[in-house]
Protein backbone atom coordinates (compact mmCIF):
# COMPACT_ATOMS: atom_id res chain seq x y z
CA UNK A 1 0.00 0.00 0.00
CA UNK A 2 2.90 2.55 1.25
CA UNK A 3 4.24 1.78 -2.30
CA UNK A 4 1.42 3.07 -4.13
CA UNK A 5 0.50 6.01 -1.76
CA UNK A 6 4.07 7.44 -2.68
CA UNK A 7 4.62 6.38 -6.37
CA UNK A 8 1.23 6.72 -7.62
CA UNK A 9 1.28 10.75 -7.14
CA UNK A 10 4.56 11.02 -8.82
CA UNK A 11 3.71 8.73 -11.33
CA UNK A 12 0.24 11.38 -12.20
CA UNK A 13 2.72 13.86 -12.00
CA UNK A 14 4.72 12.53 -14.84
CA UNK A 15 1.13 12.36 -16.47
CA UNK A 16 0.54 15.70 -15.55
CA UNK A 17 3.60 17.05 -18.10
CA UNK A 18 1.62 15.41 -21.32
CA UNK A 19 -2.15 16.06 -20.43
CA UNK A 20 -2.63 18.62 -22.87
CA UNK A 21 -5.52 21.01 -21.63
CA UNK A 22 -4.66 23.86 -19.02
CA UNK A 23 -7.72 23.98 -18.01
CA UNK A 24 -8.73 20.05 -17.06
CA UNK A 25 -5.21 19.38 -15.70
CA UNK A 26 -5.46 20.60 -11.92
CA UNK A 27 -8.58 18.24 -11.65
CA UNK A 28 -5.42 15.52 -11.73
CA UNK A 29 -4.84 17.26 -8.00
CA UNK A 30 -8.16 16.49 -6.56
CA UNK A 31 -8.29 12.91 -7.57
CA UNK A 32 -4.35 12.14 -6.46
CA UNK A 33 -5.35 13.78 -2.86
CA UNK A 34 -8.97 11.02 -2.84
CA UNK A 35 -6.40 8.26 -3.50
CA UNK A 36 -4.48 8.88 -1.11
CA UNK A 37 -6.59 9.97 1.85
CA UNK A 38 -8.18 6.53 1.04
CA UNK A 39 -5.19 4.59 1.00
CA UNK A 40 -4.56 6.76 4.31
CA UNK A 41 -7.30 5.46 5.87
CA UNK A 42 -6.89 2.27 4.76
CA UNK A 43 -3.46 1.62 6.27
CA UNK A 44 -4.72 3.26 9.35
CA UNK A 45 -8.16 0.39 9.28
CA UNK A 46 -5.41 -2.56 8.96
CA UNK A 47 -2.40 -2.36 11.44
CA UNK A 48 -0.60 -5.09 9.77
CA UNK A 49 0.07 -2.57 6.88
CA UNK A 50 2.38 -0.10 8.52
CA UNK A 51 5.27 -2.29 8.35
CA UNK A 52 6.35 -2.99 5.00
CA UNK A 53 10.34 -3.31 6.12
CA UNK A 54 12.78 -2.32 8.27
CA UNK A 55 12.96 0.72 6.29
CA UNK A 56 9.51 1.60 5.58
CA UNK A 57 7.56 1.23 8.75
CA UNK A 58 4.55 3.99 9.78
CA UNK A 59 4.88 4.33 13.65
CA UNK A 60 2.19 5.72 15.70
CA UNK A 61 4.03 9.72 15.62
CA UNK A 62 3.97 9.06 11.79
CA UNK A 63 0.81 7.82 11.84
CA UNK A 64 -0.44 11.69 13.37
CA UNK A 65 1.42 13.39 10.56
CA UNK A 66 0.27 11.44 7.96
CA UNK A 67 -3.49 11.90 8.76
CA UNK A 68 -2.23 16.01 9.40
CA UNK A 69 -1.10 16.01 5.99
CA UNK A 70 -3.35 14.06 3.71
CA UNK A 71 -6.28 16.19 5.18
CA UNK A 72 -4.36 18.94 4.38
CA UNK A 73 -3.72 18.10 0.97
CA UNK A 74 -7.14 17.04 0.17
CA UNK A 75 -8.29 20.19 1.06
CA UNK A 76 -5.82 21.93 -0.56
CA UNK A 77 -6.51 19.95 -3.83
CA UNK A 78 -10.03 21.36 -4.69
CA UNK A 79 -8.55 25.17 -3.71
CA UNK A 80 -6.23 24.74 -6.03
CA UNK A 81 -8.25 23.97 -9.34
CA UNK A 82 -9.82 26.76 -7.94
CA UNK A 83 -7.19 29.11 -8.15
CA UNK A 84 -5.56 27.98 -11.38
CA UNK A 85 -9.00 28.48 -13.12
CA UNK A 86 -8.02 32.15 -12.02
CA UNK A 87 -4.65 32.16 -13.58
CA UNK A 88 -5.35 30.72 -16.80
CA UNK A 89 -3.05 33.24 -18.28
CA UNK A 90 -0.23 31.08 -17.63
CA UNK A 91 0.58 27.32 -18.03
CA UNK A 92 -0.17 25.05 -14.96
CA UNK A 93 1.75 22.36 -16.14
CA UNK A 94 4.96 22.04 -13.93
CA UNK A 95 3.02 24.01 -10.96
CA UNK A 96 0.28 21.05 -11.23
CA UNK A 97 3.46 18.38 -11.67
CA UNK A 98 5.51 19.79 -8.31
CA UNK A 99 1.99 19.99 -6.80
CA UNK A 100 1.21 16.16 -7.27
CA UNK A 101 4.75 14.60 -6.93
CA UNK A 102 4.87 16.83 -3.34
CA UNK A 103 2.10 14.33 -1.64
CA UNK A 104 4.09 11.63 -2.87
CA UNK A 105 7.44 12.81 -1.48
CA UNK A 106 6.34 14.27 1.98
CA UNK A 107 4.35 10.47 2.19
CA UNK A 108 7.94 8.42 1.55
CA UNK A 109 9.83 10.80 4.78
CA UNK A 110 7.01 9.95 6.82
CA UNK A 111 7.32 5.80 6.57
CA UNK A 112 10.91 6.44 6.22
CA UNK A 113 12.91 4.33 9.32
CA UNK A 114 16.09 4.57 7.40
CA UNK A 115 18.02 7.81 8.50
CA UNK A 116 19.33 8.54 4.79
CA UNK A 117 16.04 7.52 2.93
CA UNK A 118 14.55 9.95 5.22
CA UNK A 119 16.72 12.84 4.25
CA UNK A 120 16.63 12.16 0.40
CA UNK A 121 12.85 12.36 0.53
CA UNK A 122 13.42 15.47 2.76
CA UNK A 123 16.16 17.12 -0.08
CA UNK A 124 13.16 16.17 -2.78
CA UNK A 125 10.49 17.75 -1.09
CA UNK A 126 13.05 21.02 -1.13
CA UNK A 127 13.20 20.42 -5.33
CA UNK A 128 9.61 19.46 -6.23
CA UNK A 129 8.36 23.06 -4.09
CA UNK A 130 11.00 25.22 -5.51
CA UNK A 131 9.35 25.60 -8.91
CA UNK A 132 6.14 26.62 -7.20
CA UNK A 133 7.58 29.70 -5.54
CA UNK A 134 8.84 30.91 -8.93
CA UNK A 135 4.54 30.75 -10.41
CA UNK A 136 4.41 34.35 -10.31
CA UNK A 137 7.55 34.60 -12.46
CA UNK A 138 8.39 38.14 -11.08
CA UNK A 139 11.71 39.28 -9.89
CA UNK A 140 10.98 38.95 -6.56
CA UNK A 141 9.38 35.46 -6.81
CA UNK A 142 12.61 34.20 -8.41
CA UNK A 143 14.70 35.90 -5.58
CA UNK A 144 12.73 33.89 -3.07
CA UNK A 145 13.33 30.63 -5.32
CA UNK A 146 16.82 31.11 -5.11
CA UNK A 147 17.42 32.07 -1.50
CA UNK A 148 14.72 29.04 -0.49
CA UNK A 149 17.45 26.95 -2.67
CA UNK A 150 20.57 28.01 -1.68
CA UNK A 151 19.68 28.79 1.92
CA UNK A 152 17.67 25.10 2.17
CA UNK A 153 20.81 23.15 0.58
CA UNK A 154 23.29 24.57 3.12
CA UNK A 155 20.59 23.50 5.80
CA UNK A 156 20.09 20.28 4.38
CA UNK A 157 23.72 19.27 3.51
CA UNK A 158 24.26 20.05 7.65
CA UNK A 159 21.43 17.40 8.00
CA UNK A 160 23.23 14.98 6.14
CA UNK A 161 26.70 15.53 8.24
CA UNK A 162 24.59 15.51 11.62
CA UNK A 163 23.38 11.93 9.86
CA UNK A 164 27.17 10.52 9.27
CA UNK A 165 27.63 11.82 13.06
CA UNK A 166 25.16 9.62 14.66
CA UNK A 167 26.47 6.53 12.24
CA UNK A 168 29.81 7.62 13.23
CA UNK A 169 28.55 7.44 17.47
CA UNK A 170 27.51 4.25 17.01
CA UNK A 171 30.88 2.80 15.49
CA UNK A 172 32.67 4.92 18.57
CA UNK A 173 29.98 3.11 20.62
CA UNK A 174 31.99 -0.56 19.49
CA UNK A 175 28.82 -1.01 17.43
CA UNK A 176 28.13 -1.73 13.67
CA UNK A 177 27.49 1.91 11.54
CA UNK A 178 24.36 1.86 10.39
CA UNK A 179 21.43 4.29 9.83
CA UNK A 180 18.59 2.31 11.17
CA UNK A 181 16.18 4.52 13.10
CA UNK A 182 14.97 0.87 15.28
CA UNK A 183 18.95 -0.35 15.50
CA UNK A 184 19.36 3.38 17.30
CA UNK A 185 16.59 3.52 19.25
CA UNK A 186 17.62 -0.35 20.60
CA UNK A 187 21.29 0.44 21.02
CA UNK A 188 20.80 3.79 22.09
CA UNK A 189 22.89 3.40 25.43
CA UNK A 190 26.00 1.91 23.87
CA UNK A 191 26.15 5.76 21.27
CA UNK A 192 29.63 7.48 21.37
CA UNK A 193 27.52 10.80 23.56
CA UNK A 194 30.56 13.29 22.00
CA UNK A 195 29.60 12.40 18.81
CA UNK A 196 26.19 12.20 19.47
CA UNK A 197 26.22 15.68 20.71
CA UNK A 198 27.40 16.73 17.50
CA UNK A 199 25.13 15.17 15.49
CA UNK A 200 22.16 16.43 17.27
CA UNK A 201 23.45 19.89 17.21
CA UNK A 202 23.79 19.72 13.62
CA UNK A 203 20.61 17.94 12.55
CA UNK A 204 19.22 20.88 14.44
CA UNK A 205 20.49 23.36 12.45
CA UNK A 206 19.50 21.22 9.04
CA UNK A 207 15.70 20.14 9.87
CA UNK A 208 15.51 23.47 11.78
CA UNK A 209 16.18 25.27 8.30
CA UNK A 210 13.48 22.90 6.91
CA UNK A 211 11.57 23.80 9.46
CA UNK A 212 12.00 27.53 9.53
CA UNK A 213 13.32 28.07 13.03
CA UNK A 214 15.39 30.85 13.78
CA UNK A 215 18.09 32.26 13.13
CA UNK A 216 17.27 29.73 10.18
CA UNK A 217 14.97 31.08 9.16
CA UNK A 218 15.52 33.81 6.21
CA UNK A 219 14.25 31.79 3.14
CA UNK A 220 10.72 31.75 4.71
CA UNK A 221 9.14 35.36 4.67
CA UNK A 222 10.73 35.66 0.83
CA UNK A 223 9.36 32.45 -0.17
CA UNK A 224 5.75 32.48 1.79
CA UNK A 225 5.30 36.10 0.63
CA UNK A 226 6.02 35.59 -3.10
CA UNK A 227 4.37 31.92 -3.49
CA UNK A 228 0.71 31.90 -3.90
CA UNK A 229 -1.61 31.25 -1.17
CA UNK A 230 -1.68 27.11 -1.84
CA UNK A 231 1.96 27.19 -1.88
CA UNK A 232 2.34 28.44 1.79
CA UNK A 233 -0.27 25.85 3.47
CA UNK A 234 1.70 23.32 1.89
CA UNK A 235 4.74 24.44 2.76
CA UNK A 236 3.57 25.81 6.45
CA UNK A 237 1.77 23.06 7.18
CA UNK A 238 3.35 19.93 5.20
CA UNK A 239 6.90 20.29 4.62
CA UNK A 240 7.08 21.87 8.11
CA UNK A 241 5.59 18.76 9.73
CA UNK A 242 7.94 16.00 7.53
CA UNK A 243 10.91 18.55 8.95
CA UNK A 244 9.35 17.87 12.61
CA UNK A 245 9.07 15.09 12.12
CA UNK A 246 12.74 13.89 11.60
CA UNK A 247 13.84 16.19 14.28
CA UNK A 248 11.63 14.38 16.40
CA UNK A 249 13.35 11.25 15.07
CA UNK A 250 16.56 12.33 16.48
CA UNK A 251 14.87 14.00 19.45
CA UNK A 252 14.10 10.36 20.63
CA UNK A 253 17.42 8.71 19.78
CA UNK A 254 18.64 11.23 22.41
CA UNK A 255 16.25 10.74 24.39
CA UNK A 256 16.86 6.59 24.37
CA UNK A 257 20.36 7.77 24.61
CA UNK A 258 19.78 9.35 28.23
CA UNK A 259 20.87 12.56 27.14
CA UNK A 260 17.26 14.39 27.51
CA UNK A 261 18.69 17.06 28.93
CA UNK A 262 20.95 18.39 26.74
CA UNK A 263 18.74 18.18 23.51
CA UNK A 264 16.08 19.74 25.80
CA UNK A 265 17.99 22.73 26.37
CA UNK A 266 18.74 23.08 22.90
CA UNK A 267 15.79 22.60 21.60
CA UNK A 268 14.05 24.95 24.71
CA UNK A 269 16.49 27.76 23.56
CA UNK A 270 16.23 27.28 19.75
CA UNK A 271 12.37 27.30 20.10
CA UNK A 272 12.04 30.58 22.34
CA UNK A 273 14.32 32.61 20.22
CA UNK A 274 12.26 31.56 17.30
CA UNK A 275 9.06 33.19 19.05
CA UNK A 276 11.12 36.02 19.76
CA UNK A 277 12.65 36.16 16.42
CA UNK A 278 8.75 36.30 15.00
CA UNK A 279 7.56 38.69 17.59
CA UNK A 280 10.47 41.16 16.66
CA UNK A 281 9.06 41.11 13.00
CA UNK A 282 5.56 41.09 13.33
CA UNK A 283 5.52 44.89 15.06
CA UNK A 284 4.87 46.85 12.20
CA UNK A 285 4.58 44.27 9.32
CA UNK A 286 3.17 45.97 6.64
CA UNK A 287 3.21 42.62 4.07
CA UNK A 288 0.43 40.56 5.25
CA UNK A 289 1.67 37.47 3.74
CA UNK A 290 4.94 38.27 5.25
CA UNK A 291 3.28 38.26 8.55
CA UNK A 292 2.09 34.81 7.90
CA UNK A 293 5.78 33.33 7.40
CA UNK A 294 6.51 34.72 10.61
CA UNK A 295 3.50 33.30 12.26
CA UNK A 296 4.92 29.99 10.58
CA UNK A 297 8.32 30.77 12.46
CA UNK A 298 6.78 31.10 15.81
CA UNK A 299 4.61 27.75 15.74
CA UNK A 300 7.82 26.08 14.79
CA UNK A 301 9.47 27.88 17.39
CA UNK A 302 6.50 26.19 19.78
CA UNK A 303 6.67 23.18 18.78
CA UNK A 304 10.62 22.89 19.34
CA UNK A 305 9.54 24.68 22.76
CA UNK A 306 7.26 21.46 23.91
CA UNK A 307 9.59 18.71 22.62
CA UNK A 308 12.26 20.52 24.82
CA UNK A 309 10.11 20.62 27.45
CA UNK A 310 10.17 16.76 27.49
CA UNK A 311 6.86 13.91 28.43
CA UNK A 312 4.53 16.82 29.97
CA UNK A 313 4.45 18.38 26.91
CA UNK A 314 4.37 15.69 24.57
CA UNK A 315 0.37 15.74 23.78
CA UNK A 316 0.07 19.24 23.47
CA UNK A 317 2.87 18.99 20.82
CA UNK A 318 1.62 16.83 18.96
CA UNK A 319 -1.38 17.60 18.78
CA UNK A 320 -0.04 21.31 17.64
CA UNK A 321 0.96 20.02 14.24
CA UNK A 322 -2.30 19.68 13.42
CA UNK A 323 -3.92 22.19 14.85
CA UNK A 324 -1.01 24.06 13.42
CA UNK A 325 -1.68 22.82 10.19
CA UNK A 326 -5.15 23.11 9.79
CA UNK A 327 -5.35 27.06 10.81
CA UNK A 328 -2.93 28.06 8.30
CA UNK A 329 -4.68 26.69 5.79
CA UNK A 330 -7.49 29.07 7.14
CA UNK A 331 -4.94 31.77 6.60
CA UNK A 332 -2.90 31.01 3.86
CA UNK A 333 -5.83 30.39 1.59
CA UNK A 334 -8.00 33.70 2.86
CA UNK A 335 -5.13 35.33 2.36
CA UNK A 336 -4.42 34.21 -1.20
CA UNK A 337 -8.19 35.53 -2.02
CA UNK A 338 -7.75 38.82 -0.15
CA UNK A 339 -3.81 39.39 -2.13
CA UNK A 340 -5.87 38.17 -5.66
CA UNK A 341 -8.62 40.75 -4.95
CA UNK A 342 -6.58 43.65 -4.11
CA UNK A 343 -3.42 42.74 -6.27
CA UNK A 344 -1.51 43.75 -3.32
CA UNK A 345 -0.22 42.64 -0.12
CA UNK A 346 0.39 46.15 1.67
CA UNK A 347 -1.57 46.98 4.17
CA UNK A 348 -1.14 50.70 2.85
CA UNK A 349 -3.47 49.46 0.03
CA UNK A 350 -5.24 46.33 1.34
CA UNK A 351 -8.17 47.73 3.87
CA UNK A 352 -11.55 46.72 4.59
CA UNK A 353 -11.26 43.43 3.09
CA UNK A 354 -14.38 42.10 4.91
CA UNK A 355 -16.45 44.44 2.81
CA UNK A 356 -15.07 44.15 -0.46
CA UNK A 357 -14.63 40.11 0.16
CA UNK A 358 -17.11 39.35 2.80
CA UNK A 359 -16.29 35.30 3.05
CA UNK A 360 -12.36 35.68 2.99
CA UNK A 361 -12.52 38.81 5.39
CA UNK A 362 -14.01 37.52 7.97
CA UNK A 363 -11.99 34.22 7.53
CA UNK A 364 -8.99 35.85 7.65
CA UNK A 365 -10.00 37.77 10.89
CA UNK A 366 -11.28 34.34 12.39
CA UNK A 367 -7.98 32.64 11.90
CA UNK A 368 -5.62 35.28 13.10
CA UNK A 369 -7.67 34.71 16.22
CA UNK A 370 -7.41 31.02 16.15
CA UNK A 371 -3.61 30.77 15.75
CA UNK A 372 -3.05 33.29 18.43
CA UNK A 373 -4.44 30.73 20.65
CA UNK A 374 -7.75 31.95 22.04
CA UNK A 375 -10.30 29.56 22.57
CA UNK A 376 -12.56 27.55 21.29
CA UNK A 377 -10.38 26.70 18.47
CA UNK A 378 -7.61 23.81 18.57
CA UNK A 379 -4.10 25.87 18.97
CA UNK A 380 -6.08 27.03 22.00
CA UNK A 381 -5.95 23.25 23.34
CA UNK A 382 -2.81 22.49 22.21
CA UNK A 383 -0.84 25.61 23.59
CA UNK A 384 -2.13 25.38 26.79
CA UNK A 385 -1.20 21.92 26.96
CA UNK A 386 2.29 22.93 26.20
CA UNK A 387 2.12 25.76 28.46
CA UNK A 388 0.63 23.08 31.36
CA UNK A 389 3.64 21.07 30.80
CA UNK A 390 6.40 23.63 30.93
CA UNK A 391 4.43 24.64 34.67
CA UNK A 392 4.08 21.02 35.22
CA UNK A 393 8.56 20.42 34.98
CA UNK A 394 9.32 23.07 36.52
CA UNK A 395 10.44 25.56 33.32
CA UNK A 396 8.45 28.10 34.80
CA UNK A 397 11.08 30.93 33.27
CA UNK A 398 10.44 28.95 30.01
CA UNK A 399 6.64 29.18 30.83
CA UNK A 400 6.96 32.99 31.77
CA UNK A 401 8.65 33.82 28.05
CA UNK A 402 6.25 31.47 26.51
CA UNK A 403 3.51 33.80 27.47
CA UNK A 404 5.48 37.14 26.99
CA UNK A 405 6.38 36.42 23.47
CA UNK A 406 2.72 35.21 22.42
CA UNK A 407 1.37 38.63 23.71
CA UNK A 408 4.07 40.21 21.35
CA UNK A 409 2.55 38.04 18.15
CA UNK A 410 -1.01 38.42 19.24
CA UNK A 411 -0.46 42.59 19.57
CA UNK A 412 1.82 42.51 16.13
CA UNK A 413 -0.15 40.09 13.91
CA UNK A 414 -3.49 41.82 15.36
CA UNK A 415 -2.21 45.82 14.33
CA UNK A 416 -1.36 44.26 10.50
CA UNK A 417 -5.02 41.97 10.03
CA UNK A 418 -6.91 44.58 11.69
CA UNK A 419 -5.83 47.11 8.86
CA UNK A 420 -6.65 44.38 6.15
CA UNK A 421 -10.08 43.55 7.35
CA UNK A 422 -11.27 46.93 8.48
CA UNK A 423 -11.37 49.95 7.31
CA UNK A 424 -12.90 51.48 3.98
CA UNK A 425 -11.87 50.18 0.51
CA UNK A 426 -9.17 52.19 -0.75
CA UNK A 427 -10.75 54.16 -3.76
CA UNK A 428 -7.49 54.24 -5.88
CA UNK A 429 -7.09 50.33 -5.63
CA UNK A 430 -6.78 48.23 -9.01
CA UNK A 431 -10.26 46.69 -9.80
CA UNK A 432 -9.36 43.00 -10.06
CA UNK A 433 -13.29 41.92 -10.05
CA UNK A 434 -12.11 38.50 -7.82
CA UNK A 435 -15.02 37.35 -5.71
CA UNK A 436 -14.88 34.79 -3.77
CA UNK A 437 -16.23 31.39 -5.61
CA UNK A 438 -17.00 27.98 -4.12
CA UNK A 439 -13.74 25.81 -4.96
CA UNK A 440 -11.88 29.34 -3.34
CA UNK A 441 -14.34 29.43 -0.13
CA UNK A 442 -15.74 25.97 0.86
CA UNK A 443 -12.32 24.53 1.65
CA UNK A 444 -11.21 27.22 3.56
CA UNK A 445 -14.29 26.90 5.32
CA UNK A 446 -13.50 23.02 5.67
CA UNK A 447 -10.06 23.82 7.10
CA UNK A 448 -11.89 26.42 9.82
CA UNK A 449 -14.36 23.51 11.18
CA UNK A 450 -11.63 21.22 11.70
CA UNK A 451 -10.51 23.81 14.01
CA UNK A 452 -13.35 24.77 15.58
CA UNK A 453 -13.87 20.86 16.32
CA UNK A 454 -10.32 20.18 17.37
CA UNK A 455 -11.25 23.29 20.39
CA UNK A 456 -14.59 21.52 21.46
CA UNK A 457 -14.04 17.78 21.05
CA UNK A 458 -11.07 15.52 20.09
CA UNK A 459 -12.51 12.73 18.32
CA UNK A 460 -11.46 9.49 20.21
CA UNK A 461 -9.62 7.97 17.44
CA UNK A 462 -7.57 10.66 17.28
CA UNK A 463 -7.08 10.64 21.37
CA UNK A 464 -6.20 7.42 21.04
CA UNK A 465 -3.35 8.15 18.19
CA UNK A 466 -1.86 11.10 20.41
CA UNK A 467 -1.42 8.72 23.26
CA UNK A 468 -0.02 5.80 21.20
CA UNK A 469 2.69 8.67 19.93
CA UNK A 470 3.14 9.95 23.31
CA UNK A 471 4.03 6.04 23.98
CA UNK A 472 6.29 5.51 21.67
CA UNK A 473 8.44 8.71 21.74
CA UNK A 474 8.34 7.62 25.56
CA UNK A 475 9.85 4.42 25.05
CA UNK A 476 13.40 4.09 25.42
Amino acid sequence: MVYLMICVPIIMAGLSMLFPSNRFRPWLIPVAAIFHSSCTGYVLYRPELCKVNSWLILDPLGKIILITVSVLYLFSSFYTVGYLKYRMDRSNRVFTACILAFIGMITLVIWSHHLGLMWVAIEGTTLITAPLIYFNRSKKSIEATWKYLLVGSVGIALALLGTFFMAYSSMKGGLEATLSYEVFIKNAASLSKPWLHAAFILLVVGYGTKMGLAPMHTWKPDAYGEAPGIVGVILAGGMTSGAFLALTRFYHICNAAGETQFSSKLLIFMGLFSMAVAGIFMVSQRDFKRMLAYSSIEHMGILALGLGIGAPALFGTIFHVITNAMTKGVLFMSAGNIHRAYASKNTDQVMGAIRRLPLSGTLFLIGFIAITGSPPFGPFISEFSILKGAFESGNFWSAGLFLFFLLIVFIGMGITVLKVVYGNVPNDIVNTEYKDGFLTGAPVLLFLAVVIMLGIYIPEPLKIYLNDAIVFLENK
